[in-house]
């Protein structure tokens, strides 16, 4: 029952929020994310707590401040979600600007294809969107949202701008080798990689404490030779975001496979710390992500597992 509620309310959303006046749906979802920031629930004192690692010399009133411009964050992102596929071409192109265009076009000149490596930071839709309409087609990966029919909306939302979705269970089993084939073609690939509590997470310094992020980026661009950047995303005061593409994260020259994907992953992990310490507010990690919050019995499997 409360997955079809779910499932019931996003369609609502889709199909109502983009026939509302921009002054009026940006309004609701300002609303909506400060009574939720107000009944100061599990997610948000989750976040509160992550904030505290981005921001150590933080106060308690400080947290409280910048937990509440990231719930709006992240309830704005809803609401340009439900807008998004009604935007006009231009609007969507300057929805977005972006710093060190540059490397994106050099690393795609060399022909091995390009990963994007991200956060969950401002609006990531849009970011996909915005850099598809400038003629980089991409791929990416979704998980499987239950229920299904959820995941066949986003999945037909994010189709319609423009972005190949894989799924990351259920498909056709070989995933990563698809994503290899999108490289070796010279395209570009974008996946968000800031947590992965699972056995197969690489262990990586992140605010000082140990968490756990994916592989796949790391061992995409090892395995093809494409380029690894990561991006980090911010929303900008009035409308939009800014993205910024962060230096290419190298191969190292030394060591085994195993130890060339820690090392560029915990470069990836950097980059990401240097985005979200500048914007924390547009960071929205409303999960546990450092080992030390998981109880002992997870934390153990987790361990074990890298072990």
């Amino acid at each position: 029952m409360k997955q079809r509620l779910v499932d019931a309310g996003f369609g609502l959303g889709w199909a109502m929020v983009k026939r509302l006046p921009e002054p009026v749906a940006r309004g609701a979802f300002t609303a909506a994310a400060d009574f939720v920031w107000w009944r100061h629930g599990g997610g948000v004192r989750q976040l509160e707590a992550n904030l505290r690692r981005v921001l150590p010399d933080a106060d308690d009133a400080a947290i409280r401040r910048v937990s509440r411009q990231g719930m709006r964050s992240y309830l704005r992102y809803f609401q340009e979600a439900f807008r998004l596929p009604v935007w006009k071409r231009d609007a969507i192109v300057d929805g977005m600007s972006i710093a060190h265009y540059d490397r994106l076009e050099k690393a795609s000149a060399l022909g091995k294809g390009v990963i994007f490596a991200l956060p969950h930071m401002g609006n990531w839709d849009l970011a996909g969107a915005s850099i598809t309409v400038r003629g980089y087609p991409f791929t990416t990966v979704a998980e499987r949202l239950k229920p299904e029919s959820l995941y066949e909306r986003f999945l037909e939302y994010r189709q319609s701008l423009g972005m190949e979705v894989l799924p990351l269970t259920g498909g056709d089993g070989n995933t990563f080798g698809t994503l290899a084939r999108r490289l070796r073609q010279g395209r570009l690939i974008c996946l968000l990689a800031d947590r992965d509590l699972t056995r197969s997470g690489i262990p990586v310094d992140f605010f000082g404490e140990e968490t756990r992020m994916p592989a796949g980026p790391a061992a995409l661009s090892l395995q093809t030779g494409a380029a690894l950047i990561p991006v980090t995303l911010a929303y900008r005061k009035k409308s939009g975001i800014h993205a910024t593409l962060h230096p290419v994260v190298e191969i190292p020259a030394d060591g085994d496979r195993k130890a060339k994907i820690a090392a560029m992953t915990q470069g990836v992990a950097d980059a990401f710390a240097d985005g979200i310490r500048g914007n924390p507010e547009d960071w929205h990690m409303l999960q546990r992500l450092w080992l030390s919050d998981l109880d002992a019995a997870r934390r153990a499997r987790i361990e074990g597992g890298a072990a």
